[in-house]
Order: structure tokens, then sequence, then C-alpha cells
């Protein structure tokens, strides 16, 4: 048995190559600007003459872009169409499509998301965008850390105290002034949406913003949720009522449709 044990060990333990180019396009993935082969080297701690060799194939295979300079790197097509692929063809998304429409009809066309919990992050997997002019801006794959999140609270808060504090960086990053830091004052707000059933971002990721989310029992613990994004100027007691209205409906609509298999 020990011999098989260390047969796995050794099918399953990363080939430095692939983890490098892996490391090189999760870091491209992650920013918001384009990066030099300097500063990707002395962030992911590659040797230039290695890292330059990875670039110069994932540029050739449309994974990277490099600008006009030949300086500066960022995602290529190759990594869009992945990504569009998968959106397709995840059963969450395709499942949800449906709920997500009669859910922007039914509030006249307020901003509608399904987000997924990824270690600290959420990621929107679909949206219906807000018909109004004051709109949260969002965006498919968009990366958000989940403690500034309706969506990502409401993931958290089906995890324990325990895993919440271990899966966390703390202090944890602002994004208002409003966005919740501390671990107790988090906790406690954990705490709340376990109580209520729904979490509220109150301007915590964005100013002029208030979200509000609930979380698919779809699989155990839960990794996806689905909220509402509302400027605070609109919101007055009677839509706040009818918003957590509608996602209670949404989540049951999608929860009796749910195959046992897949959760």
């Amino acid at each position: 048995m020990a011999d098989v044990d260390r047969a796995d060990e050794g099918l399953y333990s990363p080939v430095k190559s692939a983890d490098r180019t892996l490391q090189v396009l999760e870091a491209l993935a992650s920013g918001d600007r384009r990066v030099s082969l300097a500063e990707l080297a002395r962030d992911l701690q590659i040797p230039k003459s290695s890292l330059h060799g990875i670039l110069k194939t994932l540029v050739q295979r449309g994974w990277v872009d490099v600008d006009e300079t030949g300086l500066r790197f960022g995602l290529g097509l190759r990594a869009l169409l992945v990504g569009a692929s998968f959106v397709e063809s995840d059963d969450v998304v395709a499942r949800v499509q449906p709920v997500l429409d009669w859910l922007s009809a039914e509030s006249g066309r307020e901003a509608v998301h399904l987000g997924r919990l990824d270690a600290t992050d959420v990621i929107y997997l679909a949206k219906r965008e807000s018909a109004h002019a004051l709109r949260l801006f969002s965006a498919i794959g968009r990366r958000l850390p989940a403690h500034a999140t309706a969506l990502g609270k409401v993931l958290l808060a089906r995890r324990t105290d325990e895993e919440v504090c271990a899966l966390l960086e703390w202090p944890l990053a602002p994004l208002t002034a409003r966005t919740i830091v501390g671990r107790e004052e988090l906790l406690a707000e954990l705490a709340l949406v376990r109580q209520q059933g729904y979490a509220l971002d109150n301007e915590e990721n964005a100013d002029g913003i208030r979200c509000f989310a609930v979380a698919l029992d779809t699989a155990s613990p839960s990794l996806d949720a689905i909220s509402f994004s509302i400027p605070i100027f609109r919101l007055d007691d009677a839509l706040q009522t009818r918003t957590l209205e509608l996602l209670a409906e949404g989540k049951r609509r999608i929860e009796a449709s749910w195959p046992t298999r897949l959760r």
C-alpha cells in the first residue's frame, strides 16, 4: 500500500514548467493592467530566463498578448475564448439563466448577478444589466473580495467561523470607507446573515450601491449565490422588501428544479 501511495504522489505532483505557466496566466488575470517581464519575475519569483521562454510560448499560442513596445504583457484572445467556453458549459450557469431573466423582468430591470466563491474572492458568472442610467459596473469573470460583497458574504456565512478565519487574510482590504475589515466585525456580520437568510452589502463594494444576495443550496457547502445591486437613492423600504421577496422566490425556483445528482 505504501508503494501505491508513493506512486500516486508522484503521479499528481506538479510539473514545474506547467506550474509556472499557470502562475503566469493567473497573475495576468488578477491584474487590471499590462505588466513587464521584470514585474512578473519579481512577483512570481521565476528567473527571467525561464519566464522569457514561457511568455514567448504563450504569446505564440495566443494566450498572452504583448503591446507594441514588446515589453508589457496581458492576457490574449485565447484566454477569453476558453473563459467564455467555461461559462457556456457550466451546469449552474445554464440552469440559472431562465431565473435570472425572470428576476430581471419582475424587478423592472434591476442588475442581477450569479456569483461563485473561489478561495477568498467571488467571481461573476452571469448577469442581467440594469436598465437604469446609474448602476453598478460589473463584468462576467470579474473577481471581487468575498468579504466586501453580498454574494461573497452570504457564501462565507455557509462556512464555520473557524473556516472563515483560516480562509481570509487579516486585516481585510477595504474597497470603500464602509468595507468591513476587522475579524470580529465580519464574524458578527456573518452570524446576522445566517440568522436572516440573506446578505447585505451596504456600499462596501461600491459607493452609492446596495446589494442583496441569497445562497443557492445546489452544493454542500454552497458555492453559488444570486444578488440584486441597486443604487441607494432609488432604494426605499418597499423596493427593498420586494427585492428580498424576489430573491427568495428565485432561490426556491432554482433549487426546486435542481437534479439531486448535481448537488
